[in-house]
């Protein structure tokens, strides 16, 4: 299998966002020639977002996603109310900064005001889930905004994703856009569903429509893990079998970023972050 086309690499911005604040991101991956990034909504609110916007044009590096959405479950109305407010301003922010689309980690059982779960109704976590992202769909068309559900390993049930398979992610896609991708689709990271048995065949049910694979996030999953969060690996160093999983994702019709995204507490995050780059630049040819 010959390697990805290089202009295809994006970077996650929390790959070196323990080194570099946006704005140095953004020049960093523009002297590296990297021409794609997905930044994180606290570090464009950080550096603002009209400043943003600003030397994104200026360096010509353009979005492959925007990051996050989501998070719709609460305890209450208000809660749930705020969330999908929440969600509407980050529609707007994603469209001040161009970006392809809108990721969705879409929340785990509500919370307490003390952060420990107030319900350990699951069923009812994702119902919330479905009726939030359908309620926000309509004000992303409206706006022109896609949405993106990012399907999260099962570890994460319970605090960040309780959509946790490309299955799940497919039927809510197929009962909220019927027909096709109307504006809903998928964000396929390898270090949440590599391990699923049924991830080749739910990658060409999204690509049977035009538009579903709005992303791909890269890493590897390192064996042993130190932390199930903050432990993830350089692409090559560890299990994932990279190069299978790009030839389902284009097989499926995905034509669009590599999008990598790196959680390295005890790693990667410590390293001079012109390193990391160029440590991505080369593994996202040689094993990717």
């Amino acid at each position: 299998m010959s390697a990805p086309r290089p202009e295809l690499l994006s970077i996650n911005t929390a790959t070196v966002r323990k080194q570099w604040a946006l704005p140095d991101i953004i020049a960093g991956c523009a002297r590296h020639g990297i021409r794609y990034i997905s930044p994180w909504r606290d570090q464009v609110a950080a550096a603002g977002l009209k400043e943003t916007a600003r030397r994104l044009r200026d360096s010509g590096v353009e979005l492959s996603g925007y990051c996050r959405g989501g998070m719709f479950p609460a305890l209450d109305r208000s809660g749930r109310r705020a969330a999908l407010d929440d969600n509407r301003r980050a529609v707007d922010e994603a469209l001040a900064l161009g970006s392809p689309c809108l990721v969705l980690v879409v929340g785990g059982l509500p919370r307490n005001p003390d952060g420990t779960c107030g319900t350990k109704d699951l069923a009812g976590a994702r119902a919330m889930v479905r009726d939030g992202i359908g309620e926000l769909l309509d004000d992303a068309r409206t706006a022109g905004m896609p949405l993106a559900i990012e399907p999260l390993h099962p570890m994460y049930a319970a605090d960040r994703a309780c959509v946790n398979t490309m299955a799940h992610a497919n039927d809510l896609c197929d009962e909220l856009a019927p027909g096709g991708h109307a504006g809903l689709g998928i964000a396929v990271d390898v270090y949440h569903v590599w391990w699923d048995r049924d991830l080749q065949r739910e990658i060409q049910r999204a690509g049977a429509h035009a538009g579903r694979l709005m992303a791909y996030h890269l890493s590897d999953w390192l064996v042993p893990t130190a932390d199930l969060l903050l432990d993830r690996g350089m692409m090559g160093d560890g299990v994932i079998d990279l190069k299978l999983v790009r030839r389902w994702m284009e097989d499926a019709g995905y034509r669009g970023a590599h999008e990598v995204e790196i959680f390295s507490e005890r790693n990667w995050w410590k390293r001079d972050p012109d390193e990391v780059l160029r440590t991505c630049i080369e593994r996202h040819q040689s094993v990717c």
